[in-house]
């Protein structure tokens, strides 16, 4: 008797050993995205643009964060910056690095000392209008895909996301295939501003959706028509 319960024993301290990795392994990479506390605070300037999410576009960077580079911007916890930051002028932004891949978010310290006006000459912001596409992919919440949760992604993820971006935090589609190089897109509604609430019912869902592309700076703005959404 003492044998054979030594031996279930055993046999069920493998099992569920084996079920663990099993589980482990058919999980999603949750990705790099991270906070960069190894790089310091960042401070960088730039002009920003305020639909459908507000863009810094770097003119004076750090090693990080070049000039040139078009970053998304949140505040703490679950909040945007909409109503700290105005169209056009130039801002110093100063927070905590967040980078997944080409996505660069920084969340910007509280107050006058995390997005302050600056003076001098607000250089043009490019745009190029790149047509019409369909994309298959994910709506995602930029700031936890980018690091503040691992995976940040996925239906299990999908209340935290929601949340995020009812509080302002840009959305972000995660393409199954690159475009243009990138396969993080900011998201906007169709007529060019944020998304409208109802669309938030397909967020962490997998879905095809046509909608226009534009590059407004570096950064990729897929503007979406939520009548050809297709959930996959």
């Amino acid at each position: 008797m003492r044998t054979w319960l030594l031996a279930i024993a055993a046999g069920l301290v493998a099992g569920f050993g084996l079920a663990a990795w099993i589980i482990g392994v058919t999980q999603a990479d949750p990705g790099t995205g991270a906070f960069r506390f190894d790089l310091g605070r960042q401070d960088v300037t730039g002009v920003i643009t305020m639909e459908p999410y507000p863009i810094l576009h770097v003119s004076e960077g750090t090693e990080a964060v070049p000039a040139g580079r078009s970053i998304l911007l949140s505040g703490g916890g679950k909040r945007g910056v909409q109503g700290r930051v105005g169209e056009g002028g130039l801002f110093l932004a100063s927070g905590q690095l967040l980078q997944r891949g080409d996505l660069d978010m920084i969340q910007v310290r509280g107050g006058q000392n995390g997005l302050a006006a600056q003076d001098g000459e607000v250089p043009a912001v490019a745009e190029e209008d790149l047509g019409r596409w369909r994309l298959a992919g994910e709506m995602c919440d930029g700031k936890c895909l980018a690091g503040a949760m691992r995976p940040g992604r996925g239906i299990a993820h999908r209340a935290c996301a929601n949340l995020c971006v009812v509080g302002g935090v840009p959305p972000v589609f995660v393409s199954t295939q690159a475009v243009e190089g990138s396969e993080f897109l900011l998201l906007g509604g169709p007529d060019g501003g944020p998304l409208e609430g109802d669309l938030y019912d397909y967020m962490a869902l997998y879905i095809e959706v046509e909608g226009q592309l534009l590059r407004r700076g570096e950064m990729l703005v897929f503007l979406i028509d939520p009548d050809t959404i297709e959930v996959l």
